[in-house]
This record gives structure tokens, sequence and C-alpha cells, in this order.
């Protein structure tokens, strides 16, 4: 993994709020985490589009309809081994099966990246998530060091080490196939592989953990976001959690979709900065974690994006309607900094008016 500055991952707070509990023995929802409302869209049950890299299914017109109307996808014929993600499993579990006071030994800093925490959106919501969480960028060894000082860490650390650099291949593959899909012209291709690049790919590891709960119906695992990604690429264990909103479209009202594990397959998510390379013809996909009374369900995201301070300039016409650029380019470490502070209104802040797109010299 790429090491990131500091600013690219920082906390939207100061400070995180200091109430860890132990999820696991815990035998009744507490008001902290208590959500008011959680059915604020209807569950539905549709099928999740799959795309296998090793068929047909790669083609570039079906990825361009899946990513259209989806933003999303499960992807098979990816080269992950099998065993490399059951040894993933295995050690994210053993990881958040350590005591409390073991795990926060490696917290996170306020102002750093790496490190064990609650989840970075926290700060939005007035109630905590039923989860826990883990960052890696770079090297996780000072981290393992801290969690397991009596034992050698190498078997967390190399696991990890040798996940992220066989998903560095696999997202660069599926970023490619989906500018691929847009049917660019070779200047807007080239112009888009800046920064997008295998080579140049940038990313964290995010391992979370969702504990059973007595009260599913009171708790969130994670509240509904999008990510800031180009794309993230999400490992779950074997337990549904995962859910996507689909916008209210000729099919019904908005709902929230389940997305259900399939083994051996990881989840395609599109983020914002997808958004803005692909001129909002792409759009991310928000979607959140529900969680569940009998099974302790963990993943671990693959979360990546260009080098933290290289620009991205949309390419292609926008969605809708009219000829000109629709974003501003923007920097991740930028981006990042836009979301910390205004999370789900970052990306309107980056639009160009209609009216002043001629001005900036950026019309089609």
């Amino acid at each position: 993994m790429n090491p990131n500055p500091t600013t690219t991952f920082m906390s939207c707070s100061p400070s995180e709020p200091q109430q860890h509990l132990e999820l696991e023995s815990v035998r009744e929802v507490p008001d902290s985490h208590a959500w008011p409302a959680l059915d604020d869209h209807p569950t539905v049950y549709e099928p999740v589009p799959v795309v296998d890299l090793a068929g047909p299914d790669a083609s570039v017109a079906h990825l361009a309809r899946v990513c259209e109307s989806w933003g999303a996808f499960q992807v098979t014929g990816h080269g992950i081994r099998s065993d490399l993600l059951e040894r993933l499993e295995s050690e994210t579990r053993r990881l958040f099966a350590l005591p409390m006071d073991q795990k926060l030994k490696a917290a996170r800093p306020s102002n750093g990246i790496s490190g064990y925490g609650l989840a970075r959106i926290s700060c939005f919501f007035s109630k905590l998530m039923w989860s826990e969480g883990f960052t890696i960028s770079g090297s996780p060894l000072d981290h393992a060091l801290k969690l397991w000082p009596d034992a050698d860490p190498s078997r967390f650390c190399d696991v990890m080490q040798e996940y992220s650099d066989e998903m560095k291949q696999v997202a660069g593959r599926v970023v490619r196939l989906m500018l691929l899909s847009m049917g660019l012209t070779p200047e807007e291709m080239k112009r888009a592989e800046e920064g997008t690049r295998v080579d140049q790919l940038s990313a964290v590891l995010q391992l979370n953990s969702y504990p059973p709960c007595p009260d599913p119906n009171r708790a969130m695992g994670l509240a509904a976001h999008t990510d800031s990604s180009l794309v993230t690429l999400l490992f779950q264990s074997g337990t549904s959690g995962l859910q996507l909103l689909r916008p209210q479209d000729q099919h019904g009202p908005a709902r929230w979709v389940t997305v259900p594990p399939r083994p051996g397959a990881l989840i395609v998510l599109a983020g914002d900065l997808l958004q803005i390379l692909t001129n909002g013809r792409y759009k991310s996909v928000a979607h959140r974690a529900v969680v569940n009374r009998n099974h302790h369900r963990v993943s671990v995201a693959y979360i990546c994006g260009p080098p933290p301070h290289h620009k991205l300039s949309p390419v292609g016409k926008p969605a809708s309607p009219a000829p000109c650029l629709a974003y501003r380019a923007v920097s991740w470490a930028d981006y990042l900094g836009l979301k910390a502070e205004l999370f789900d209104k970052a990306l309107a802040s980056i639009m160009v008016a209609e009216d002043s797109r001629g001005d900036e010299g950026i019309c089609c």
C-alpha cells in the first residue's frame, strides 16, 4: 500500500468520541447507539449485477450499463485465491477478538491515518454505530506490535500486504475497464488514465467489525454515505449486511437493496472521485451496513484513488444536460478536506455553475 499524507485521511473532527464499548458483551442497545429511524426507505430484493472479469460479462457495454444504473456490482473472475480470502477473514477476526484495552493501544490518533477506532463519519451523527474499525495505510507493523506485543505479528502483516498487492492489480483493471466503457476519445482516455494507472493508485485498507446486536432494529452498523474514492473493492464475510441505496426510478421509490454474500466475489462501489472523473455519468453509490442478532460480520474495504495531490479533471460529456464540464478539477487530498467538512454536500460544492462554465473556459 502506498503511504498517504495525514491530511488525506484525517478524521472529520479533532477527536473521536471515546465511547468504545465491548459490543459483543452488551445485552441491550444503549441510548448512545439507539437510532430513532432505520426504515427511511423500504428494503427490497433486487438481483445485484455480477461482472465476471474472466468471462464475457467483462464486456465494456455490459459494464457501462451496470455503472450507469447501479454504481456497484459484484465481481468474479478477479484472480484472488480463495485461501488468501480465508486468511484475510481469519486475521481480521483475530484482530477484533482482542480485548478492548489491547486494541486501544493501537488507537488511531485524531490527526492520523492508521489504527483502531470508530467509524470516521461518526462525528456527523448524534448516535454511535454498532461497529469498530482498523485502518491500514502503508505497513501495519508498528500497530501490530502494539496489538500483539508478546507474539510475532508477521502473520497479520504478511496477509494484509499480500492482499493489498493483489487488490491493487484488480483495482487497476476495474478502473481501466470502467473508463473504456465510457467510449472516450483517445485524447480523453489518455487524460483519464493520468493518475489512475495501476502503478499510480494509492490506497488504504479498512477492516470492519459488526458484532451481533441484541436489537438490530434499533442499531446501525455503518450509516449511509458515499465513498470519497475512485472505487472501493469490498470483501464481506458470509453474512448479509451491506445495502445499496437505489434511487427512485421507473421501478419504484427509493429503496435499500441488500448485497447477499457470494462465495469468492468482491463488491465494487463507485466513489465520489469516479463521479467527478466521469463527469457525473457514473455516480457514486450511497450504501450502509446493517447488523443482525446472531452473526459477527466482518468486511475489508480496499479504498483506492489517484496519488493524493494529483488533480483529477472530468472527461467526457456530463450526464445532463449542458455540454460543459459539471465539476472542477480536484485532488483526492483536497476533496477529502471538503468531505470532512461538508460530508454529503461535498460533491455539490465542486460543481461548476452552468452560467459560469464558459467564463472558466471549460466548455466542451
